[in-house]
Order: structure tokens, then sequence, then C-alpha cells
């Protein structure tokens, strides 16, 4: 039986009253570190800093393990209970930051909550970021992750594997979905998806909304954002804007 794909939405009132947990105030900071208007290679590569550093600050290490390591030439990083309590699955985590920041040091904040959670062990990986490597370098990224992940994970198979992302790291966990059903291959068993990025063209209402619960989240950002991941793309395109494509099958 296929798993079927729930979407939950929240009130507005709730999403504003989450911003009071500890965790979800860490998170802003970081990604007001990583939400720069200007593309220029200076600024880039300051909010990254910014990011690496916060992150490390305030993830919640404590009783957890952290191994960092090479995958198929990117970095990557296991989190790991020192003691787990989850069955026999594990968590795949795309980042987030707009395609243009995002690395390990930021991922170690929802990995740690992740494997906290779940008890499963749960690896991140940095994908190439824009706009040094625009698309399609970062879903390339995310498919060579999912295949050497797979292989890694002696007995384990697609439908044990959780595939988790936020913010772009959703966009591009959808995005991989469809990446693998289109070619015929088995998809991951579950999908956790934490305010995905879901419509590159800015069509839709939310882009408004979301403004006034998160000011970071500016038009102007989102379109700086897109420029430098998929200038001259066509937005409506599934591999940009999962929101379109065809989810018969999850």
């Amino acid at each position: 039986m296929e798993p079927k794909l729930r979407i939950i939405r929240k009130k507005k009132s709730e999403a504003e009253n989450a911003h009071l947990d500890p965790l979800m105030r860490a998170l802003k900071a970081l990604h007001s570190a990583g939400a720069p208007e200007s593309m220029t290679a200076e600024e880039l590569e300051r909010q990254r800093r910014s990011q690496e550093v916060l992150g490390k600050l305030t993830a919640p290490m404590t009783g957890m393990d952290y191994e960092e390591f090479a995958l198929s030439g990117m970095s990557a990083a296991w989190t790991r209970l020192k003691a787990p309590h989850g069955s026999r699955h594990a968590i795949l985590y795309c980042h987030g930051g707009g395609y243009t920041s995002g690395n390990l040091g930021y991922s170690r904040v929802l990995s740690s909550k992740l494997a906290h959670a779940t008890g499963y062990d749960v690896l991140s990986f940095e994908y190439r970021l824009a706009p040094e490597f625009p698309y399609p370098a970062a879903v390339e990224d995310a498919l060579r992750a999912w295949d050497v992940y797979k292989r890694q994970l002696q007995g384990y198979g697609a439908r044990d594997i959780v595939l988790a992302g936020d913010s772009a790291g959703g966009n591009l966990a959808l995005v991989l979905c469809n990446r693998l059903k289109t070619a015929g291959r088995k998809l991951p068993g579950t999908l956790i998806l934490m305010s995905p990025w879901t419509d590159m063209t800015m069509s839709g209402q939310s882009y408004t909304e979301r403004a006034e619960i998160d000011p970071m989240l500016t038009p102007e950002y989102i379109e700086a954002v897109r420029l430098a991941y998929a200038a001259g793309r066509d937005y409506r395109s599934s591999d940009l804007s999962p929101l379109f494509a065809d989810f018969t099958g999850f």
C-alpha cells in the first residue's frame, strides 16, 4: 500500500506562537544570518560562515554523537543518539537556505532535533550552492547522496528511509522523489517536509501572508535566491516548483 501524502496546515496564530519555542528562535537566528538580498560573493561568504557558527552554538547536541565524513565528494555528517530508541529506519536530511546558503553547521539544529524525536540516525550533506552552482547542481548532489546512502545502509531498503527537508531543502526532497519516480525507482517510505518551498512562481497568496509571520522571507529575498538558483528557467517546472508535479504513486 502506497503511503498517503498528508499536508498539515497550521493557523497563523499557532505559527506565531511557535516562534516562542527556543528551537524556533534559534532557527530564526540562523535564517537571519543566511538571508541576504545581496548575492555578492563577500556577503554570501559572511552569511554562510555565520550560519556555520550559529548552528554549532544552538544545536541541541546533548546525548548525541556527531561524525563528519566525505560522502561521494560532499561534506556530510551522521547525527546519532548515544542511546538510540528508534526502529530500523534512518533519515536523509536536506538543509534549507534558499539554495544559496546552508552547511553542516546549519544542518545540526534540525538533524539533532530529528534524531532526538525519532531515535533514528540522521545523515545531512552539503549540496553545491548557488549562484556559484545553480540548478541542477543541488538536485544532482541529492541524487548522488541518495544512491550512496542506500549503498551504505546495509540491510535497509528505500522504504526504510525517511527523507526530510526544510524550506529549500523541502523543495529538494520533493524534487528528488519526483526524479526517483520518473526513473521508475523506489521512493522513500516517509517524507517530512518543514515549511517546504513548493512554488517558485511566487504566485500564491502565501508569499504575502508569510511576510507577516516571518519578516525575513520578503518577496525581495525570495526573488533574489530564485534568480541565483534558476535564472531564466521555467519556474513552473516540477523540478523547480514541485507543487505542479504529479503526485500519483506517492
